[in-house]
Parts: structure tokens; sequence; C-alpha cells
């Protein structure tokens, strides 16, 4: 595809629920990077995607602070958002949760790090050597009077042992909620990978793509990495949703710029049901 001029999803009426998940790839540091890598020529092309697809919800990884202000002016006023840095402070790369505030009403949040202390900002436990985070939020969705939990995540790429035991951790908060869960991040885990195949095991979890009913897209590789996707490699971001919730749609999003790739990563999205407050979908 060309220029995001024709959405792929886009707007969707209620009481559906457009959800996003995407690594917008950090504004690098390197003294040259790379052409495709430079977040001036990639900015554009993300202001479009999401200002033509127009996610209800939206999980993003890899967002520096410039980045994270700069989805926020994407989205538009009607959005608002919640995270923060992963650092020890609030800094650095964060992996916040965007969400249109006419459309869901947030009842509280989180920010835990991914460690044997997760109330001690960047604490680092499990063998990754930068720190990870999981952000939580509670919404209220105003057109079905559901309250649902809200995920994301970016799990670590170099440690196993780090992504198995994340992926233990959330599933604890997600077996243990008695509400509907929507799971945004870069597992950096295809389906085949111990990780993922703990967070859907005991059907806690689903993978929107395995369950829709209609899917937009081809199965791409979701990290083509400034290259035209392929269908070979396999899927490392994900949205997952609890069994009661219904998946109308499903995609990843192959749309190029005109002025290139806006990150390495590909969006990952799903058109959702919510189950009606205190009954199953």
């Amino acid at each position: 595809m060309s220029a995001a001029e024709t959405a792929l999803i886009g707007h969707v009426p209620d009481p559906a629920l457009h959800v996003m998940s995407w690594n917008i790839r950090r504004r690098t540091f390197a003294l040259h990077p790379r052409r495709a890598d430079r977040w001036k020529r990639r900015a554009p092309g993300l202001r479009t995607l999401l200002q033509t697809e127009r996610p209800t919800l939206l999980g993003v990884q890899e967002a520096l602070p410039d980045q994270a202000r700069f989805v926020a002016e994407a989205l538009g006023g009607a959005h608002d958002s919640v995270g923060h840095g992963r650092g020890p402070h609030g800094g650095g790369e964060a992996s916040p949760i965007y969400y249109d505030a006419e459309r869901l009403e947030l009842l509280d949040w989180e920010q835990r790090a991914l460690s044997d202390t997760p109330h001690h900002p960047g604490s680092r436990t499990w063998g990754n050597l930068i720190p990870r985070s999981l952000v939580t939020a509670r919404f209220r969705d105003r057109a079905t009077a559901t309250d649902f939990l809200a995920l994301n995540t970016h799990l670590d790429h170099l440690s196993h042992r780090s992504r198995l035991r994340s992926v233990q951790n959330i599933k604890e908060l997600v077996t243990t909620s008695a509400l509907p869960v929507v799971l945004m991040g870069d597992m950096n885990a295809d389906l085949e990978s111990a990780p993922v195949q703990e967070l859907l095991r005991g059907q806690a979890l689903a993978d929107t793509w395995a369950v829709a009913a209609q899917r937009e897209s081809q199965q791409w590789g979701t990290f083509p990495n400034y290259r035209a996707p392929r269908l070979d490699r396999g899927r490392i971001d994900w949205v997952m949703v609890s069994p009661t919730v219904e998946v109308l749609r499903a995609a990843i999003n192959p749309t190029r710029h005109a002025g290139g790739w806006a990150s390495d990563h590909l969006p990952v999205q799903a058109v959702l049901h919510l189950p009606p407050r205190g009954g199953s979908a």
C-alpha cells in the first residue's frame, strides 16, 4: 500500500471498539542513523496512519517523551493517555495507553516494573539489562456500560527468562481479574514461543487474529524492519483478549507512507465487542 489515505479499518461505530498495538520505534540518538530510521522522515507517516485508522484504544511501545506527545497530538484532543517512562524516575522509553476519553471513562491505572519488585520503578531482576514495565488501566465503556482492563507492555528482546517471567506475571493479573481483558504489546516472541504459548494456555486469553470473524489483511510478519512485509516472518506484536470478548475483525497494517515506513514494526489492529455489563458475549 502507498500513503495512508484509505483506512484498513478506520472509525468503527458504537458499540464496536477499535484497538491497536504499535511499536513506533524510539527516536535514535545515533550520529548518522540510517535514512529509513530517521524520526523526521517517519513521523509524518505515523501521524497519517493514526489519523486515518482512528483507534479507540491504542497501546504504543518505545515512545520517548517527545514521541509520546507527538502521538497524543496526532490522535487529537479527544484522546488522553496514561503511562510514563520505564526508568527509575519515570523517564526514558514508555509504553503508554491512549484512549478516546469521549468513549472510555478511565477508572484507575497503574504502571509497574516487570520484576520481583514491581513497585520499584526501573527495577530489573529477571535477567533483562534494561527495565521493562507494564501499564494497566481500568475503563468503563460508555457505549456498553462494561468495565474492562487494558494492559500494554514491551517485553525484553534478549532475555528469554525475562520474557517468560514477565508473561507469567501478566497472566496472573489476567486470571485474577473479574473483568474482561485487552492485552496489547510487543512481546518479542512469536506464536510458537514459550512466552506466547504461556499467555494462550488455559484459554485465559485468545489471539485476536486467530479468533476474528473477519481478517482485513494477510498474516504479515510484524517486524519487517523497514522492508516490505513478508508472510514467512512471525508475529511478535499482539492484541489478545479474554474469551468473553467477541473479535469482529483483525488486521496487520502494511501501509507505507509516501516518505517511507513509519516504524520498523507494523501496527496490529482488532475490532472488538465487549460483553454486556454483567453478562458474556
